[in-house]
């Protein structure tokens, strides 16, 4: 952690994206929390995108379509969902500068959603910026089994299909370590994040459509 108080100067979305491009991203210590921290961790996590696993039962799941997949349709629903309290999290760190700022990015093109519709509900999802051919992922949820896993198969799909270098996790969980997530130390994270953001990166590639079948290829890196 850079500077170990709060931060309650004006943060605008163009200082927010200079602190992804130098390894450093905001968090709240809570909703209710006026201020933000700078965060820089020792260790990084990150998911490998040559790397990701997929569980078999997971693959049957997306092949199955059970959800609706979609990006960035309703970025506040998203972020309301990664802000509620559920099983094993109490609190969120998810404060009103953070919404403000997340949407404003998701406004500029530089913030993304990649969601799981049931039924015409919202039922998972996650959200994260977007930097050259980096992804920063912030925050996912799930309100039916699987729904953010499938949401996070489709998103390492979509980044391989449009030729990014980074997937950018914070930190590694019990979570996103069963999909091929690994810690790095703050060097050689560097080393990644400058020569991904020094590239270009599509992430609406996939816009005019993509089978289930082409998304779990690309999330596995193969042809």
């Amino acid at each position: 952690m850079t500077g170990p108080d709060d931060i309650l100067l004006e943060i605008t979305p163009q200082v927010l994206l200079k602190a992804y491009a130098v390894g450093i991203f905001p968090m709240a210590e809570s909703a209710d929390d006026v201020g933000l921290h700078w965060i820089e961790p020792e260790m990084r996590g990150i998911l490998p995108l040559d790397r990701f696993h997929i569980a078999r039962r997971l693959k049957r799941t997306v092949r199955q379509n059970v959800f609706d997949v979609r990006v960035d349709t309703d970025f506040e629903a998203v972020i309301d969902g990664c802000a509620a309290a559920s099983e094993g999290r109490a609190k969120t760190w998810i404060n009103q500068r953070i919404r403000r700022l997340y949407f404003e990015l998701f406004e500029m093109g530089h913030c993304h959603t990649v969601e799981a519709w049931r039924d015409g509900k919202l039922v998972g999802g996650l959200y994260g910026v977007r930097l050259g051919a980096a992804f920063f992922g912030e925050s996912m949820f799930s309100r039916a089994r699987d729904a953010s896993k499938v949401a996070l198969v489709h998103l390492v799909a979509r980044l391989n299909a449009g030729g990014f270098a980074l997937l950018d996790t914070q930190f590694t969980t019990r979570h996103l370590k069963q999909f091929g997530a690994i810690e790095v130390d703050r060097f050689d994270y560097q080393k990644l994040l400058e020569a991904a953001i020094d590239n270009n990166a599509d992430f609406y590639r996939w816009d005019g459509g993509a089978t289930s079948e082409d998304c779990l290829q690309s999330a596995s890196h193969t042809s």
